[in-house]
This record gives structure tokens, C-alpha cells and sequence, in this order.
């Protein structure tokens, strides 16, 4: 049993839904990621994820491209995004850690190459945004052999086949995004995301997270009521952009221990 699947099925039995971050690796500088790790998970974070760094990240809006561009210009690469995660992983072997990217740095290193150095690393899922599911069978497989779970997004507009394609391949959770446009992206309805969400759940066991467009505790909280995870990523990236480097870790940490009381809070 993988650490995302055991994270879930503890929750589960004690009613919360799970808090992931997301943060862009390498983003303010790399020598800040294991720490800014490790304030995720003493504010309560429940699964990490990481962004690697990409030139074109065609799903993400202007403050993930901006961590993006800074990150690539301190010289993060997808190698080093693996050796911080070993790095993480020698002070805590419990808390997932799921990297969000892109195939082109994946390819340019090899399929196989990076799910065995992944593993090695402490890698616990993986979701590739330009990996379709019609067209991820030797990933979803390369992962699943090393005891990794291949994640997927599902869009408002996907349709009950490709949710079925999704749920045929992807194991840990899936990441539902909840609404039509790129992250960071304003006027969630919250009321429009639950009423999706039963489709879904029809065609898989998995547990559903939602992300995209959550910006404030409450909305988080809201969410959590019905969903199995809740994703918070450019709230988080804007929040380091007005910090400084000093203080960074404690603001971050900061606002994500009140997304995490705002949800323990709704769920109770």
C-alpha cells in the first residue's frame, strides 16, 4: 500500500478531507524547498506537491509560470527537484510527496531512467498535465511497477468515457480541476464543483481531489465538505512572491495552517 493510498484511508476514518499544497520546486530559491517542505507539513498538510519547473507550463497561470521562470533561472532542473526530495525524505519518510509537470523533461531523461530515480528518491505519485490517459499506458505501468501512483486530471468538460479511460490507469487520487482555465483562475463555484463530482465518483473508488481556482480558507473549507482533498497552489506561490526570504517558511506556513483549521473546522 502506497503512502498517498494509507494518507487517504487514514483520513477517511477520521472524517477530514486532505490538505495539498502545491509549491513550484526551486521557487524562491533552491535551498528554501526542504524548508519550505517541512513548514507544510507542520502546518498541517497532509500530501505535497511539487511542481517541476517547465518553460512552457501551458495549464498554469501567470503566478506558477512566474515561480516557474525563477526557478529555471536558479538553475532547478528535474534532477535536482529528486535530490531535494531525497533530501526531504531523510527527515520524513511519511508524508507523500506527488511531483506536477510536464512530459518534455521526463522524456529528455527516459521513461525508465526517471521512475527508477524517482523511487530512489522517495517519489510517491506523478502527474504529468500533457500525459493523456489514451496515451500514458507505458507511464501509468513504468509507475505502477516501482509501487508509484500515476495521477491524472479531469476537467468540467471531460466525458464520461474519458473519465472512465482516467479511472482505468490512475491509482492514488485523481485531481479534478474545478473550472475551464489555467490556475490561479477566479470565480470558483463551489456549488457547480459538487454537482460534478458524483459522476466521477461513479466511475471510480479512487479518492477525488479538487483544485484550481481555490484562493481563501473559506472557499477551501467549503470545498472539503465534499471532496476527499483540497489543492491550494497559487494562493501559495502569491503569498511567497510578497514575502520576504526571511520569512517566507513562516508566512507560507501561516496560511496554510488556516486552510487546514478552516477545513478540520467545515468537515466537524
Amino acid at each position: 500500500m502506497s503512502r498517498i493510498e494509507k494518507t487517504f484511508q487514514r483520513l477517511k476514518s477520521e472524517g477530514r478531507a486532505a490538505l495539498i499544497p502545491f509549491i513550484t520546486a526551486g521557487y524562491p530559491t533552491p535551498d528554501l524547498l526542504v524548508p519550505l517542505m517541512r513548514a507544510l507539513v507542520d502546518a498541517g498538510a497532509d500530501v505535497i506537491e511539487l511542481g517541476v519547473p517547465f518553460s512552457d507550463p501551458m495549464a498554469d497561470g501567470p503566478t506558477i509560470q512566474r515561480a516557474s521562470e525563477r526557478a529555471l533561472a536558479e538553475g532547478m532542473t528535474l534532477r535536482k527537484v529528486l535530490q531535494e526530495v531525497s533530501r526531504f525524505r531523510a527527515a520524513d519518510d511519511q508524508t507523500p510527496v506527488v511531483l506536477m509537470g510536464y512530459a518534455n523533461p521526463i522524456e529528455a531523461m527516459g521513461l525508465d531512467v526517471f521512475a527508477d530515480e524517482a523511487l530512489r528518491a522517495g517519489v510517491d505519485g506523478v502527474l504529468v498535465v500533457d500525459y493523456p490517459p489514451e496515451e500514458a499506458a507505458a507511464f501509468g505501468a513504468a509507475m505502477k511497477a516501482r509501487g508509484m501512483d500515476p495521477i491524472f486530471l479531469i476537467a468540467p468538460t471531460s466525458t464520461p468515457e474519458r473519465i472512465a479511460q482516467v479511472a482505468a490507469i490512475a491509482s492514488g487520487y485523481i485531481y479534478y480541476v474545478s473550472l475551464a482555465g489555467v490556475t490561479g483562475s477566479a470565480a470558483l463555484d463551489v456549488a457547480a464543483v459538487a454537482e460534478h463530482l458524483p459522476s466521477i465518483r461513479e466511475k471510480t473508488g479512487l479518492p477525488v481531489g479538487v483544485g484550481f481556482g481555490i484562493r481563501d480558507a473559506a472557499t477551501a473549507g467549503r470545498i472539503a465538505r465534499f471532496a476527499d482533498a483540497v489543492v491550494v497552489g497559487s494562493r501559495i506561490i502569491e503569498e511567497m512572491e510578497k514575502s520576504p526570504a526571511a520569512t517566507v517558511c513562516a508566512n507560507v506556513q501561516a496560511l496554510v495552517a488556516a486552510l487546514r483549521r478552516d477545513m478540520d473546522e467545515t468537515r466537524k
